[in-house]
């Protein structure tokens, strides 16, 4: 299989070097030139495998013969060894026909782990192949940093450098970062907004000579296989409604379009998927989007979702090469524009087209406590408020009772202790592994929102660059 970029400037390529490039020549972003396809038969088939060996079936198609199958099944094997249950993500009925889907059962009690788990070990696989190594840098808005550190900690060819706002991330999703001794692992709090942080990211992407010399890699969810292994829980979670003898919908708390996205990819390869609704706290810009067709950067408000508090979704473009017939000029242009504007709109026809299964609702911060408390008196669940906002949208947007519901439920309750126990009176506890984080010594540098400083931070410690 060949990826495209959605810029339409930079050449197509293998499964390989897309994992290692993340970014696109061209400032775009990779997708698969076409989805691969699976029949109504080929999904039935799903029914009752174990996570791994559907994981297999579905990433599959997406390798090309860059992996065997017996290093793939390795991989997957390994990457989902160290979950705390073997359900790897256990699917919870909350209501009639509304259900909860786990996926924080991984090392770092975050979704990404579904996606970085894979992703590690993948990089580490064909690095080795190749006798090469690379630099990672990335930024997070919360849980992409520790994800992306757990899976790519200790491992010889690889450097990590991930950016996260000072003071706009949860203490436990901080130490989650800060407290790794690894001597790979370099963690960057910017005096700035996750914005700020995603914004360095692409601009050390876009510096050629820069990203040529230190061999930049990303784990954001800018890098297609991030996508790729995410798609996978969407059919895990469907079989175990009904798919494909009945559609299903999916509500998902989104920031950075990455998590959507993947549910999309899972329509695009034969789901029968009925809605996906998009769930916004007060940055809620990816809402209007599918309210109206325009999107309007404007400040990033703190919340009590941090992972969401958003202005530009990177993964968005991915749905908008799409929306724009495929068109990589069209979309270059749409985003040199944005780029430079702030602001973005798209035709009633691309409008037309996403509303079919798109739908965005938008929640403040007492109204995610009110969801959290909801939820808890209903189900005896608790549940994280990035969760919440996406119980909230689905509650708000479901227009088939008939048709199930599953909510992505993307953090431990415990990561977000305080808001949780003020909306229920009831105190998460973090599991027996992380018990002393807040013990633990926290490494981490602090600096400007400035691209040279950055780069010159990364340059100065890239232990593997300097051994070149």
């Amino acid at each position: 299989m060949n990826y495209i970029s959605t810029r339409g400037d930079a050449p197509a390529l293998a499964f390989d070097d897309v994992l290692l490039s993340g970014l696109a020549s061209d400032g775009g972003l990779y997708v698969p030139e076409e989805w691969p396809r699976f029949s109504a038969a080929d999904i039935a088939s799903f029914e009752g495998l174990p996570y791994p060996e559907l994981a297999l079936r579905v990433i599959r198609p997406f390798i090309g013969g860059t992996l065997d199958d017996g290093a793939l099944a390795g991989i997957i094997d390994g990457a989902y060894a160290n979950f705390d249950t073997p359900e790897i993500a256990p699917l919870k009925e909350i209501g009639k026909g509304e259900w909860l889907l786990e996926l924080f059962h991984g090392p770092t009690l975050a979704f990404k782990d579904l996606a970085m788990q894979f992703l590690g070990p993948v990089f580490d696989h064909v690095l080795k192949a190749r006798g090469e190594w690379v630099t990672i840098v990335g930024a997070t808005s919360g849980d992409t940093g520790s994800a992306a550190i757990e899976a790519c900690r200790d491992r010889a060819a690889i450097e990590i450098f991930i950016l996260h706002p000072r003071g706009r991330i949860s203490d436990i999703q901080r130490r989650q970062m800060t407290t790794v001794p690894s001597a790979n692992v370099h963690n960057i709090a910017i005096e700035g907004t996750f914005d700020d942080c995603q914004d360095l990211v692409k601009a050390m992407f876009n510096d050629k000579p820069f990203r040529r010399r230190w061999r930049l890699g990303a784990v954001n969810s800018i890098n297609w296989v991030r996508i790729m292994a995410q798609v996978v829980y969407y059919f895990w979670a469907a079989v175990r409604v009904g798919a494909p003898k009945t559609p299903v919908s999916f509500a998902v708390p989104t920031g950075n379009f990455g998590n959507v996205f993947a549910g999309y990819g899972a329509r695009q390869m034969g789901l029968d998927v009925d809605q996906l609704v998009v769930g916004s706290n007060r940055n809620d810009i990816l809402t209007r989007f599918f309210e109206t067709g325009t999107m309007s950067r404007g400040e990033v408000h703190p919340t009590l979702s941090p992972s969401m508090d958003i202005q530009v979704s990177s993964n968005f473009e991915r749905l908008l090469f799409d929306l724009e017939g495929r068109d990589g000029g069209r979309v270059a242009e749409v985003m040199a524009g944005f780029g430079e504007s702030g602001q973005l709109a798209i035709d009633d026809k691309a409008l037309e087209a996403a509303q079919t299964v798109f739908y965005g609702a938008r929640f403040d911060d007492e109204e995610t406590k009110e969801t959290i408390e909801a939820v808890y008196q209903e189900s005896g669940e608790l549940v994280d408020p990035h969760t919440a906002v996406g119980i909230a949208a689905a509650r708000a947007q479901r227009r088939d009772s008939t048709v199930s519901m599953v909510a992505l439920a993307t953090a431990h309750p415990a990561k977000f202790p305080e808001a949780v126990k003020d909306a229920t009176g009831v105190a998460p506890a973090l599991p027996e592994r992380l018990a002393d984080l807040s013990e633990r010594q926290e490494r981490c540098e602090v600096l400007a929102n400035n691209l040279k400083t950055v780069q010159d931070y990364v340059a100065a410690n890239a232990g593997q660059g300097a051994r070149s």
